[in-house]
């Protein structure tokens, strides 16, 4: 299969997750406190994969330079996430009172879309420049796609919306992901701006988005599931990755 035709069928499954996230907030009888554990595993896996594969692999593309368009990935998300909309975490939103004005929801919701828009790039980017980077990048994605669909569709909810419009919001970080697929796959010769612009996201996602959320849980448990979620990543590579 071409790496492409494999990007565009993970992209899709991926896009499936967001959507899954989402109908957990609005299926009120479906369980939510598992998510957490995605999150915790999520953070460590992203973390590892961004810094020991993608970065790595960045620099090796485009030099010295990469450390610019890595830099320039992860601040792009923090004026959106936390520039744009100061008020913004991963989970549910219980404070309505901080989305009276349905605006708040929107830039939350833009602010989701440019990072799940960059995931599909990762994903993309990562099975132009071999299968081995394509699969670890798509899992660090896959991992935290329920919480995202889930957080879209809580804030939306906290917003004043409807049930209906709230899940679709998580089908539209679905599509944004996707979207992101058939980009670099229209650009793969970018793949040398498309990899470290992905790998500074995916740094950000995972320790300004994931990392703070497991922090302000009590106990030890969750804060060693981000562990857990490093080791997966090198017991991948020890296992399945020919160097």
């Amino acid at each position: 299969m071409s790496p492409i035709l494999t990007s565009v069928l993970l992209g899709l499954t991926a896009a499936a997750a967001n959507v899954f996230g989402g109908a957990i907030i609005v299926q009120r009888n479906w369980e939510r406190r598992y998510l957490r554990y995605f999150v915790a595993l999520g953070a460590g896996f992203m973390l590892a994969t961004a810094l020991v594969e993608m970065v790595p692999e960045s620099i090796a593309l485009r030099g010295p330079r990469a450390g610019f368009l890595i830099l320039l990935g992860y601040l792009l998300i923090h004026f959106f996430e936390h520039t744009v909309t100061p008020h913004f975490h991963f989970g549910e939103e219980t404070h309505a009172e901080q989305f009276v004005h349905a605006h708040k929801g929107y830039s939350v919701l833009i602010g989701l879309l440019i990072h799940t828009f960059f995931d599909g790039i990762a994903i993309a980017s990562g099975f132009i420049v071999s299968s081995w980077l394509g699969w670890i990048i798509f899992i660090a994605v896959f991992l935290h796609k329920i919480p995202e669909g889930f957080t879209v569709s809580s804030v939306m909810l906290a917003s004043g919306r409807s049930r209906g419009f709230a899940w679709g919001a998580s089908a539209w970080l679905g599509a944004a992901t996707v979207a992101g697929v058939m980009t670099m796959a229209l650009f793969r010769h970018e793949v040398g701006f498309g990899l470290p612009l992905s790998a500074g996201v995916t740094i950000y996602v995972a320790a300004s988005d994931l990392i703070p959320e497991v922090n302000q849980e009590t106990g030890v448990r969750m804060a060693l599931l981000v562990f857990v979620g490093a080791a997966c990543m090198f017991v991948l590579d020890r296992f399945f990755h020919v160097h």
